[in-house]
């Protein structure tokens, strides 16, 4: 048998296995964008429609994030049916979008703080400014210290294997 003849039955067998696997597995309708996605975490789904109704209190990735109000939660409590979440999915987004070197790294001393529409309301102290800060060093080193046990037992694993048996 020649290369061409090879490349054929390759090329045959393929496309075989093509068709066979269509007809076992009838293909899944891909879900449109509007679609709510099956399984998500109910943060994540939080913050998707804080970030759908209240765009420039809660601006979409690369966009720097803003201080938000202090009492934004009973804000955004007022709006719990139009956002179509729970109270609690509420307070779980709002507690994942302000925990982040992201929204830490907005909090500088007397940047102004916003409410839904996107309004100032307050700025942030020089306190608040000194308690992110020192919340971002404090992720910083757990990621760190995370990183670090990742690789102390492959370390260890190769050491071992590197030594020699007496």
């Amino acid at each position: 048998m020649g290369f061409e003849q090879l490349a054929e039955l390759r090329d045959r067998l393929r496309a075989e296995k093509q068709q066979v696997q269509a007809e076992q597995k009838p293909r899944k309708k891909a879900p449109s964008r509007q679609e709510k996605p099956r399984e998500q975490d109910p943060a994540v789904e939080a913050i998707w429609r804080l970030q759908k109704h209240f765009p420039l209190a809660f601006p979409v990735n690369p966009a720097p994030k803003v201080p938000l109000k202090e009492g934004i939660l009973q804000d955004a409590e007022q709006h719990l049916e139009l956002l179509g979440i729970t109270r609690e999915q509420l307070k779980q987004g709002l507690a994942t979008w302000c925990r982040g070197s992201r929204y830490w790294s907005s909090m500088t001393e007397n940047a102004p703080r916003l409410d839904l529409n996107g309004q100032t309301a307050g700025t942030v102290t020089a306190a608040q400014a000194l308690h992110a800060k020192q919340q971002a060093k404090r992720q910083r080193a757990q990621a760190r210290r995370a990183e670090a046990k990742k690789k102390a037992p492959a370390e260890t694993a190769t050491e071992a294997a590197e030594q020699p048996a007496d």
